[in-house]
This record gives C-alpha cells, sequence and structure tokens, in this order.
C-alpha cells in the first residue's frame, strides 16, 4: 500500500535561500524542477541506456508549452529519453507527477523513481524532501509577530538569527542576477518564443515612460521593469525564483525602482529581500506556492506579497504595517487562477507580474496611512488561499484546459 502525505504536513519550513533560486524560465517547477529531477536520475544510474520519464496532471496538460519535455532531456542528456503524457492522472501527493525508468539495451525497466515537483524548483516525494534540514521554529506570523516585538527585533533580524551567516552574501548574489535580468530586459526587442508571436513590450514601455509627467513616470517605470523580468522569463533567460519563475517580475521591479528612484541602498534592499522572503516562507509552508495546486493566487498573489513588505519596510513601517501589507496583498489575490495561453508562461502571465507590482506599491501606502490594526489577519488569508485552491477545478490550475486558455 502506497503511504501519502499531504505535501504542507511534511514539507519543513526551510531557508529562504529555497524561496530565492537562481535558474532559467520559463517555470520553475515545470522546467526547473524536472531539469534537475533527471539530472539526479541520470547520476544515480550510470549504466542506463536510455529513461522513459511519464508526466501526469499540470505537468502533462502544459508541458510541451512549458518546454518540460525539453528539460528533461537536457538534464538526462547524453542518453536518450522517452516521454509519457498523461494528464489524465493526477496522483495524491501533488498534481505535478514524474515517474522515471531506467532502461537497459533491450528497454526493460531496471531502475524506476517517482517525484513530485511541487512549486518554486523544489522536489518532494512520499519518502524524499530536499535538504529539510528545519531552519525556522516559528511556522506563522501568529507566532513571529510577538516574539519579534518582545524581543525588540525587526523581521529582516529574525531571519539573520535563524539562517546561517552567508545568508547576506547569497541575497547579495540574487539581489545582483535580478538587477542584471532587468537591465537586459530593457534591452530586449523582438518576438518571445512558443508560437503566440507575443512581442516584448519592456523596452517600449521604458522609452515611453519618459514622456510621462513625473507621478505616472514612476507608475510606467515600475511596468517596464517588470515585464523586462517577466518576458526574460518566458524567453527562457536567467531569472530568480520570487518565489517562482512565473511571478519572477514582481519583487525585482519593485526593488529596481525604489533603487532607482528612492536611492535605497544595497543594504537596506536585501533586508527587505530577507522580510520578504520570510512571509513567502511562511505561504509556502502552510498553503503552496505552486500554481498547479492552487492556481496563480500561490503564484503572483506571493509575489505581491513578497514586494508589498519588501517596500513596506524600506519605507519604515512598523511589524504590524508589515504584516498588514502582506494580508492585503494576499487577500487582494485570493481566487487568481492559473490558466495559461497555450501552457506558455505569456498570457496573462507576463502582464499580470506587471499589475502586481503596481498594486504592491499601492497596498504599501496603505498600510504606511494605517496604524497596523485590521481584523484578518496574514495567517488567516493564507489559511484561506489554501482552501480557495484546493476548491478551484482543475481547469483552472497550469492546466490550460479553462479560462483565458480556451477562449478564442
Amino acid at each position: 500500500m502506497q503511504f501519502v502525505i499531504s505535501y504542507t504536513e511534511y514539507h519543513q519550513v526551510e531557508s529562504i535561500k529555497k524561496i530565492y533560486r537562481r535558474g532559467v524560465g520559463p517555470s520553475s517547477s515545470h522546467t526547473m524542477a524536472p531539469h534537475r529531477a533527471a539530472q539526479l536520475f541520470r547520476q544515480s544510474h550510470p549504466e542506463a541506456k536510455s529513461l522513459r520519464v511519464t508526466l501526469y496532471g499540470s505537468l502533462a496538460s502544459t508541458g510541451k508549452g512549458h518546454g518540460t519535455d525539453k528539460a528533461i532531456a537536457d538534464g538526462a542528456y547524453p542518453i536518450p529519453v522517452e516521454i509519457v503524457w498523461r494528464p489524465d492522472i493526477v496522483k495524491p501527493f501533488h498534481t505535478n507527477g514524474m515517474y522515471f525508468e531506467s532502461l537497459d539495451d533491450k528497454g526493460v525497466t531496471t531502475s524506476d523513481w517517482t517525484i513530485y515537483s511541487v512549486g518554486g524548483g523544489a522536489l518532494a516525494n512520499e519518502s524524499m524532501k530536499e535538504e529539510s534540514r528545519q531552519v525556522y521554529d516559528m511556522q506563522t506570523l501568529t507566532e513571529i509577530l510577538p516574539f519579534i516585538e518582545r524581543e525588540g527585533m525587526t523581521y529582516w533580524e529574525y531571519v539573520q538569527q535563524c539562517e546561517e551567516a552567508d545568508i547576506w552574501e547569497y541575497l547579495q548574489e540574487m539581489w545582483e542576477v535580478m538587477q542584471s535580468t532587468v537591465a537586459e530586459g530593457l534591452r530586449e526587442e523582438g518576438v518571445i518564443p512558443g508560437g503566440l508571436h507575443l512581442r516584448s513590450k519592456a523596452r517600449q514601455y521604458y522609452v515611453r515612460a519618459s514622456s510621462y509627467k513625473p507621478s505616472l513616470q514612476s507608475r510606467a517605470l515600475v511596468i517596464a521593469y517588470a515585464l523586462a523580468t517577466s518576458e526574460r522569463n518566458a524567453a527562457g533567460g536567467q531569472i530568480v525564483t520570487a518565489p517562482t519563475c512565473g511571478a519572477s517580475g514582481v519583487l525585482p521591479a519593485v526593488l529596481y525602482h525604489l533603487k532607482k528612484a528612492h536611492e535605497f541602498s544595497d543594504k537596506e534592499i536585501l533586508r527587505a529581500m530577507a522580510t520578504a522572503g520570510l512571509f513567502a516562507n511562511v505561504i509556502k509552508h502552510n498553503a503552496s506556492i505552486s500554481g498547479a495546486e492552487v492556481g496563480c493566487q500561490g503564484e503572483v498573489g506571493s509575489a505581491c506579497v513578497m514586494a508589498a513588505v519588501a517596500a513596506n519596510q524600506l519605507f519604515g513601517g512598523s511589524p504590524q504595517q508589515i504584516e498588514y501589507a502582506a494580508e492585503m496583498a494576499m487577500e487582494h489575490n485570493l481566487g487568481l487562477t492559473c490558466d495559461p495561453m497555450c501552457g506558455l508562461v505569456q498570457i496573462p502571465c507576463i502582464e499580470r507580474n506587471a499589475m502586481a507590482a503596481l498594486r504592491a506599491l499601492d497596498i504599501n501606502i496603505y498600510a504606511m496611512m494605517s496604524d497596523g490594526k485590521h481584523i484578518i489577519s496574514f495567517d488567516k488569508v493564507v489559511r484561506t488561499m489554501k482552501r480557495t485552491g484546493h476548491d478551484l477545478p482543475s481547469l483552472y490550475k497550469e492546466t490550460s484546459m479553462g479560462g483565458l486558455a480556451v477562449e478564442e
């Protein structure tokens, strides 16, 4: 009998390094994780003459659009890979299931492995979780907020207390990649690969922003920055998950804008990234950041949370105001579906990143004007997001079988 345990129950509260992963687009769950899974399986079975990989659920439904088959083939190189697509089968552990088989020269299975892409580039199954060393003892803001208030700490100081000494070097590396991706994206022109014939717009928006008055120019530039990263992701360029590839344009856009327009230092931005990572970790532990599991509310919704709390901290928000910003960011993304056209991380994903970046900055203003007191807690809205995600039909969870994906 197969032993099944839910991802949330099995998952440990890990380092925020697992929130920020350097990789290539377009999808952390559909390309980054399958690529690494193929590498791991291939390395553990050097005698294999070929591999057969069966993809289930969302991976099978939108895998061709995301390039999952190519990612697996690249990971297994130089041996050949046969891909079997089974969108009709959804495994109970997680919808993004993969079944690897190593084959001998006669095509006979010599070993097998079932593994799941659980969001943000992470891998897990019923008996294995990558580097599951627990970093954070407290798992909710209901625990964390009273603790830091009692100790006179900030969120980033709590992160510093829990993480290893190299956390600031790691975040600095991630921030440098984020800035480089935005800068590269602002220079790109042409059609984004994939078949939708969608042109890059970041440079165009960046140039046009200069013609606006300062009040509108600021928002126009944020849009351009978000498009820059999201378009690079869609084209398979280098990005940093924050917390996923599909939502990787939100936080960099906000931070890049705040550095350029408000001259925040790198040290201040790294501290804001630490706080953003902490809130994303709470979401990941208590709900999900996987679009295939809970819809885009888990991806862009979580990214909006990260950007809102980062901005609020940079502008001097109190711990209560930061928590309020996080709550609003998730609350106003509740029910956001994941229905990408042709299974590509392009429509509506790219525009959605830009809108979430603007929303995060608006939420920061709202929270800063308040005293931080509010009725619905961040933990409550995260639990609600999880329930909402589970209640969403599979058509709206990265299968491209409903919503915008089927509109003509």
